[in-house]
């Protein structure tokens, strides 16, 4: 690669080309367009702007012009939940040696100090241009088929400074399942490419329905998912970030029709303190060439509002704990072709157009810069031991007794490039007890330094009250593993891992609940007709005690072979990670034998999820993945319209989370006569709310006191949003003789996004879960949030009739990687029926 630092766009000398786009757009710097690349329109039929493209149009476009340019190279890197195929493009000058510039880049990382200012000059900057990881976001996407043809058939001094000096990663469907739902509502439902398009807000085009695109299959917003890494999505994206390690990391999206353009910095008192001041330095100034652009073509915009730079699971923000800048970009949406705003009529073309303008901007910036952003990355590697040796935290050790779930919590640090050993020797740290082979080790001095420290720590001091998004998400809490931070390095050692192999039972097969897959083992069990006993009181056989909610299998089945039962169980242990013990007798010596009437058969749960209008679908989806993925349940997406003309007796469990509006009066009283024939009614959230008002029970709410302070004008807002709970991880205790919290120990984290707060309920075995008197464990909540969660309930059960209800006043599912607290929502549906 041959390197040319002249500035981008010098353009007095250069005759101008517009873009193939159905609104003008010039781009600087651009003497004409190869004829030999074809355009969008040549591979998809139509000009961008005119129509919403479609993912398997993006995909074709992008394959013809790699096979039309050697600038450009295309490979998968992974695959929706639906299969759909997501797919990258690499673009540089014509010749480069790809998996050398690669691997020079990663050096920077992995051996910071041996690349000195020569190495990089050398270099070209790396840049990953991600967009519309919102489905209905839509433009960003358009913005991405544009910047490739201009990358691989534009000619001029601009161009060829991006291809001689940097290499452009082009990510242009992050989230293809959530389009493909938008893109066909809005084609669908607009009249002929000729006609004027509707400007009418209450036009179909305009009102996409439930769940509308913005999210992934499962209806998970994947631009929270950076960190917790739960979809495939995220995952193969993760793998393609890693792999280059870019220096710039931009992300566009959409907003409000009625704002203009938003770029970043974000709110400078909302930024993360984990991430060095120089990065938020150079993205103030590469905001300046955004400024420029955005001035060329007449468009308004703003930053260092609104948004921040907190959150380390987005998009824009990941990168800056990694070592490059993220960008966070936000256009005006149109949603259909074109709107109505306050600002007059918006095109589609136009947020096309502005998209494409802040793409060139950033790739102007990042070759102007390339220096500094590769010094930036260098020196961010080389300065994380110097991070460590200042911490107090030498090391994290975490507790992986629960095996499934401590694998899949190594599995996400390893996707993150953070390296981990196991524990070699008997610790006690505050009164929690490590064992040696039994526990993993997080050393701090590593170049992931700040990452971890982010991943791991409890914050409860702030700067700022406001948040965009959440406080707090450390991830040991969020797995409910053990964990303590240490001032040494523990010596390493072996993971004790227990046989798979199952001997064969000749009475009946133990599958204690405290373990993350007993569900999906129970389900498994359940589906084949295997009749399955739960232990409602301890018990001792073959040498062990076994806890509540131990499951107890019995070979001799009425329906099914022993056969059967053994291959069953066998599986369960293969594909759950579980311990599962084989007896030969009956008969305990200490507590009940297995026949007793302490162990009664459990049912069959028939689960219905309330969906559609008027709920939440974020929630609906983290139920619906669960339920699905996790636990292997049948679950029936039922429409929150269907309620009252519904066949009810088809379930034993309805689940209603989130929220719940508009269900009306007759749907309600049916929902309640079910419960009182012996239905399982599960809410959550503000479900939980709709439930107390509605008669669902006996509960009593902890109303919020109104805030009689007389604020300015101008501080009121914030005033208000400081009452707002956006997100913390607070500390409960739970009554684990209670069905509702078998398997699980009795202090947990939970994490909470709400300020709905339940009375204990006078009734004596009711209450499941406690607010602790200092529950605040990680997070910003207000001194009049935590005093009303104090000794408040968090988890109740409570009976209607020959039925049951259970409410719950945080979300235990939350993004899916609240893995510690998923297993008492699955309590509450295999078990909420015994109590």
């Amino acid at each position: 690669m041959r390197f040319c630092f002249a500035l981008l766009f010098i353009t007095s000398a250069v005759a101008a080309q517009p873009l193939p786009l159905a609104t003008d757009f010039t781009a600087p710097g651009v003497s004409g367009y190869d004829p030999a690349i074809p355009t969008p329109e040549a591979v998809i039929g139509h000009i961008i702007g005119t129509r919403h493209t479609r993912p398997e149009q993006v995909v074709r476009y992008f394959e013809a012009v790699a096979e039309a340019s050697h600038r450009v190279h295309v490979a998968e890197h992974g695959r929706t939940w639906e299969g759909r195929r997501l797919i990258h493009a690499v673009v540089t000058a014509e010749g480069t040696d790809l998996e050398a510039v690669r691997q020079a880049n990663l050096r920077l990382s992995d051996a910071p100090d041996e690349m000195g200012d020569a190495a990089l000059g050398a270099m070209p900057v790396v840049a990953y241009m991600g967009y519309s990881v919102h489905g209905n976001e839509a433009s960003g996407t358009e913005a991405a088929l544009l910047l490739l043809y201009h990358l691989a058939a534009g000619q001029g001094p601009a161009v060829e400074a991006v291809l001689q000096n940097a290499v452009t990663i082009i990510d242009p469907l992050m989230n293809p399942d959530g389009r493909d739902r938008f893109v066909d509502w809005v084609n669908g439902n607009r009249g002929g490419t000729k006609g004027m398009p509707s400007l009418d807000g209450q036009d179909r085009e305009h009102n996409a329905p439930w769940p509308g695109g913005r999210t992934n299959h499962y209806l998970f917003d994947l631009n929270r998912d950076w960190l917790p890494l739960v979809h495939p999505e995220s995952q193969a994206r993760m793998a393609l970030w890693h792999s280059w390690r870019p220096q710039l990391s931009t992300d566009f999206h959409e907003m409000g029709g009625d704002a203009t353009y938003f770029f970043q910095p974000g709110i400078p008192s909302r930024n993360n303190p984990n991430t060095p001041e120089r990065t938020f330095d150079l993205t103030a100034e590469i905001a300046t060439y955004h400024a420029r652009a955005l001035d060329r073509i007449g468009q308004l915009y703003y930053s260092e509002e609104s948004f921040d730079d907190f959150y380390y699971g987005k998009g824009s923000t990941y990168p800056d704990v990694n070592g490059s800048v993220g960008i966070l970009f936000e256009q005006a949406s149109s949603r259909a072709l074109a709107a109505e705003t306050v600002n007059g009529r918006l095109d589609y073309a136009t947020t096309v157009r502005n998209q494409v303008a802040t793409s060139l901007s950033s790739l102007e910036a990042a070759v102007a810069m390339r220096g500094r952003l590769l010094q930036h990355q260098r020196d961010f590697y080389a300065s994380a031991p110097d991070v460590a040796r200042d911490s107090d935290v030498k090391a994290y050790v975490v507790s992986t007794q629960d095996r499934a779930r401590a694998a899949h919590f190594t599995d996400v640090l390893r996707q993150h490039r953070i390296e981990t050993y196991t524990l070699g020797e008997q610790m006690e740290v505050r009164g929690e007890r490590f064992a040696p082979g039994e526990a993993l080790v997080v050393p701090m001095e590593q170049p992931q330094a700040r990452l971890i420290k982010a991943a791991f720590e409890r914050v409860t001091t702030f700067e700022d009250s406001l948040f965009y998004d959440v406080s707090a998400w450390s991830l040991p809490l969020a797995y409910g593993l053990r964990y303590a931070e240490l001032d040494r390095l523990p010596e390493a050692g072996s993971m004790l891992v227990p046989p798979r192999s199952l001997s064969r039972a000749g009475v009946a097969y133990l599958i204690p609940w405290d373990q993350t897959f007993a569900p999906r083992a129970l389900a498994r069990l359940q589906r084949a007709g295997v009749r399955v006993r739960m232990a409602t009181t301890p018990f001792e056989a073959g040498g062990d005690t076994f806890e509540r909610g131990t499951l107890v299998v019995s070979v001799r089945q009425a329906d099914v072979g022993g056969e059967t039962v053994h291959a069953l169980a066998t599986e369960s242990v293969r594909q759950g990670d579980l311990d599962i013990f084989a007896l030969g007798s009956g008969l305990t010596p200490g507590g009940p034998d297995l026949g007793s009437r302490s162990m009664p058969v459990l049912g069959v749960p028939r689960v219905a999820l309330l969906s559609g209008e008027g709920t939440d679908s974020y929630n609906v989806g983290q139920v619906w993945h669960l339920l699905t993925e996790r636990a292997g349940l049948p679950v029936s997406l039922l429409e929150r319209d269907e309620v009252g003309g519904a066949d009810l007796s088809r379930y034993t469990t309805i689940i209603a989370t989130g929220f719940l509006r508009g269900l009306d009066d007759g749907a309600t009283e049916k929902l309640k006569g079910w419960v009182r024939g012996g239905g399982t009614f599960i809410a959550t959230e503000g479900t939980a709310s709709w439930a107390a008002d509605n008669g669902l029970g006996a509960w009593t709410k902890r109303e919020a006191e109104e805030d009689s302070t007389m604020h300015p004008y101008a501080d009121v807002s914030a005033a208000r949003g400081a009452q707002f709970l956006g997100g913390a991880i607070f500390e409960v205790t739970l009554d684990t003789t209670h069905p509702l919290a078998f398997g699980h120990p009795e202090r947990m984290a939970i994490f909470k996004n709400n300020t709905l707060a339940f009375d204990p309920a006078d009734e004596a075995g009711t209450i499941v879960a406690t607010y602790t008197d200092d529950p605040l464990l990680s997070g910003y909540a207000s001194v009049p949030n935590l005093e009303r969660l104090q000794g408040a309930s968090a988890i109740s059960g409570q009976r209607l009739g020959r039925g049951h209800v259970v409410l719950f006043d945080f979300d235990p599912t939350f993004r899916a990687f609240w893995w510690g607290t998923q297993g008492l929502l699955l309590n509450a549906v295999f078990f909420g029926s015994t109590f």
